[in-house]
């Protein structure tokens, strides 16, 4: 189940609640009573758990470093 936020129109409190995604929202602040708004929020990206998933994977740190050494070599000394 989801974590939505929310926002009252009229007194500006923000709150969080859990919620399954079919219950419907929230329309009033717990605070002032007044008229509150979903926020949309940025999410979360998948979360891997068990045996198989490390952290370093998929991660080629020799390319990035190569990579950026030879950028810095190609670029042109500037010369006035």
């Amino acid at each position: 189940m989801p974590t939505y936020e929310y926002k009252c129109d009229n007194c500006g409190h923000t709150f969080e609640l859990f919620q399954s995604m079919s219950a419907e929202p929230v329309q009033v602040c717990p605070k002032c009573n007044g008229h509150v708004k979903r926020l949309i929020g940025p999410g979360l990206g998948p979360i891997f758990k068990g045996t198989g998933f490390y952290e370093t994977d998929y991660k080629n740190k020799s390319n990035n470093t190569s990579k950026s050494k030879a950028s810095t070599k190609s670029k042109p000394s500037s010369t006035s």
